[in-house]
């Protein structure tokens, strides 16, 4: 990975707990990205932020690393039960990779982790929380769900935590958030961070209503999409972009793809002639069973599955590592999306190809697209090499949700307590 997306200011000089320390130094991570050098120094110090920076800048490791050196360094009385920490994401697969980030970086605490979240593993889950978590990670619903029935308590919640704010209020949960944050302590008893793609002045609202003063922190860029980005385009015909698709597949030869759709029919359409023509790939859309679709990430994620056919459920709030390209077969109809998509790749300092397909049904999305990002995407030719002949699609086998989820990953836990009780 390439180190120029990092600045000169070291973990190491940021007084940071041992434990954690010691994590980032086992994790090989030395200097701060821009947004946690930003952010870091001010919330280790207690105060609210409100942060706003590209996806894949490294927002989850600052804010995760704020809010355990508190919880590490804070004292508890000695009758008191956890949560003391929350982080509230809008998608399911967000939430997994906050919990697998803070597992990581969290690894020598001592404290307990939780993940909750819809379509799976709803009696596992409880358990877990009726077990004692002390840094609770979920989705709105989910969380709510099991607070209502008295599964945890928010009354001693120290840290609220919430991430990609501005998808909060796309997906219509900003009513469920302002549920969950009455009934935990007031503001000015707890330590807020909130982080967001675009910090709008409806986010900026939802800060000031609930936060105690926060800082404001924006890293700007210079784009709008990551620099590091090579865009490419193609105006194609709706019946050429499967054999375009092929064609590039074998030009390009691309390790780790992302190819992004509009629908699930669409989807499943693609994968077939992937599967049909000699690749492996996986399709990850919104009719897929959600232990099913986390097998998948971490398949994909792990390099097992070179090739990810997704519509926009997978296109936010996801790290993956090493993805070399990225496809709009469709071009998006928001052009926020778009941003979201390519995004996926040339993450924290890499490089990378996003390939967008323009055909008769999507191209009316592409002005906007390209004033929204300030710059004409390079249009490319089609040679006749890149639309190959291909096999017929192979059928895809879809399976049934299982009738309850699966254990999350297990791990061992330290058995002490966090932190010392208050004396006397």
């Amino acid at each position: 990975m390439q180190k120029d997306h990092l600045t000169h200011v070291p973990f190491s000089s940021l007084s940071l707990t041992d434990s954690l320390l010691e994590s980032l130094e086992d994790a090989g991570f030395v200097y701060c990205t821009p947004i946690q050098a930003a952010t870091l120094p001010l919330a280790l110090k207690g105060q609210d932020i409100a942060g706003q920076a590209q996806t894949g800048t490294g927002k989850t490791a600052a804010y995760v690393l704020a809010a355990l050196h508190h919880l590490m360094e804070t004292p508890v009385a000695e009758n008191a039960t956890g949560p003391w920490a929350i982080v509230i994401a809008p998608t399911r697969e967000l939430a997994v990779q906050i919990h697998r980030d803070a597992e990581l970086l969290g690894r020598y605490t001592g404290l307990k982790f939780a993940a909750v979240y819809g379509g799976t593993g709803y009696d596992s889950q409880r358990r877990q929380l009726e077990a004692g978590v002390d840094v609770l990670i979920g989705t709105p619903g989910r969380l709510i769900d099991y607070y209502k029935q008295g599964v945890y308590k928010l009354n001693h919640i120290e840290i609220v935590i919430l991430d990609e704010a501005d998808r909060m209020f796309d997906l219509g949960f900003i009513t469920d958030i302002r549920y969950l944050l009455r009934k935990m302590p007031s503001p000015d008893q707890r330590m807020n961070m909130l982080f967001s793609a675009t910090l709008s002045n409806r986010v900026m609202e939802l800060a000031y209503e609930h936060m105690n003063d926060p800082q404001v922190v924006r890293i700007e860029s210079e784009h709008i999409t990551a620099e590091k980005v090579r865009q490419a385009l193609y105006h194609v015909s709706a019946h050429d972009k499967i054999p375009l698709l092929l064609g590039i597949m074998r030009q390009q030869d691309p390790k780790r793809t992302m190819i992004f759709v509009n629908t699930k029919r669409t989807a499943d359409r693609v994968t077939g002639y992937l599967l049909g023509n000699g690749y492996d790939a996986g399709v990850l859309s919104g009719d897929i069973p959600q232990n099913k679709r986390l097998q998948l990430l971490q398949a994909f994620q792990r390099g097992e599955l070179p090739i990810l056919v997704a519509t926009d459920v997978a296109a936010r709030g996801l790290h993956i590592s090493d993805v070399t390209h990225v496809i709009n077969f469709d071009l998006p109809q928001d052009r926020e999306d778009y941003v979201h998509r390519i995004g996926r790749t040339a993450r924290i300092g890499a490089s990378g190809d996003a390939i967008s397909f323009a055909c008769e049904e999507y191209v009316y999305s592409l002005p906007e697209i390209e004033d929204f990002i300030g710059q004409k995407i390079p249009v490319l030719p089609i040679t006749e090499e890149l639309l190959l002949e291909y096999k017929p699609p192979k059928r895809l086998e879809r399976h049934r949700p299982p009738l309850s989820g699966g254990e999350p990953r297990g791990r061992s836990r330290n058995p002490h307590h966090r932190r010392p009780a208050h004396r006397g």
